[in-house]
């Protein structure tokens, strides 16, 4: 089946329960916080994306593939998902292992998370458990990167098992698409290059594409600089992308392509009263992106409907809660308005 003939998403990897818990500040180690209020919702890659998806008034198939365990909150998962119409054939129970789960603390003042996470059901995810024959989706996403120990193990050819994945996905036609998780160790060159060559569309924070390229992108004060961040998508994209290296960081998002084009597109102005978590906000512009590439659209316009969907993930402190539809979302940008851009002459073609 060729690549326009095929309609849908089908999102793969972390199926996570998070538990997200609100407090008034992240304390120091024996020292203490006060928890101001908690609550349980969705977390992973797939689900956030497809559950974004839904939440937008996606018209096309979503699907996902992926383990959970013989419990109450895998049991959770998969009733959620055929309440939202996502196909579910491939989300395998697992007996004697727990779904995996994350302690989600959130600072109520600055929105900032800190994890603590039970990998559970998603390290038994391995290569044999991907079937792309009976899909006819058009994007396959994948995450996350280093948080799936199976596909993390290097194996023939020196490639992941995410490579492998990856490769299969693409041989059956599908554009694919990966996300990368936040950790503090110096795996990321180890392990993710082998799969940038099968990735149409890469996903990765700041800091992830500082720990994949050794490129420093934050200024003093945190803020994100422009020109290393585009040094960082250029180096990425000569690692074996395909397409797109995306890298996202609160002022917005900028992205590289094979083609030569670059971007910055500013995120939105989101006053602090209105932000009530950032749990997710990395897989909801993913989602918005991921849409837009579905349906076609240029670079731009896909990365504004980008920062308008996280935008408004930032209203509740779940991952997808606060999306709404499409076109909400994309009305925040004219309603709250967009950062400003970077000084002139700050981005070059790659």
């Amino acid at each position: 089946m060729l690549e326009h003939e095929r309609r849908g998403i089908l999102a793969g990897g972390n199926w996570i329960v998070d538990y997200v818990k609100i407090i008034d500040t992240y304390p120091a180690e024996n020292a203490l916080a006060n928890i101001l209020s908690q609550g349980t919702g969705n977390g992973g890659a797939p689900c956030n994306v497809l559950k974004a998806l839904r939440r937008l008034g996606a018209d096309f198939p979503l699907e996902g593939i992926g383990a959970v365990g013989a419990d109450e909150n895998g049991a959770g998962i998969l009733r959620e998902c055929r309440e939202m119409g996502i196909d579910t054939r491939q989300l395998k129970v697992l007996e004697g292992v727990d779904t995996s789960y994350t302690d989600v603390m959130t600072v109520a003042t600055s929105g900032k998370r800190t994890f603590f996470h039970r990998r559970g059901a998603n390290a038994c995810l391995d290569v044999p458990d991907f079937d792309f024959s009976g899909s006819a989706a058009r994007i396959f996403h994948l995450g996350y990167l280093l948080l799936l120990d199976k596909l993390d193990e290097m194996g023939p050819e020196g490639l992941s098992g995410a490579a492998r994945v990856l490769r299969q996905a693409g041989a059956s036609g599908m554009m694919t698409s990966a996300d990368i998780v936040s950790e503090q160790s110096d795996r990321y060159r180890s392990i993710v290059p082998s799969a940038l060559p099968f990735v149409d569309f890469l996903f990765l924070n700041e800091l992830e594409a500082a720990g994949l390229t050794g490129i420093g992108l934050t200024e003093a004060g945190g803020r994100i600089h422009i020109r290393e961040a585009q040094r960082a998508a250029e180096l990425i994209l000569q690692m074996g992308v395909r397409r797109w290296v995306i890298i996202h960081f609160p002022e917005g998002a900028l992205a590289g392509s094979k083609s030569g084009e670059v971007i910055f597109q500013p995120g939105l102005v989101v006053p602090q009263e209105l932000i009530r978590g950032s749990v997710g906000a990395g897989d909801a512009f993913a989602a918005g992106v991921l849409a837009g590439i579905h349906e076609g659209w240029p670079m731009k316009r896909s990365l504004e409907s980008g920062v308008c969907v996280a935008a408004a993930s930032l209203f509740h402190p779940g991952a997808s809660e606060g999306i709404e539809a499409w076109e909400e979302c994309l009305s925040l940008g004219g309603r709250l308005g967009f950062r400003p851009m970077p000084p002139e002459g700050s981005l070059t073609r790659i």
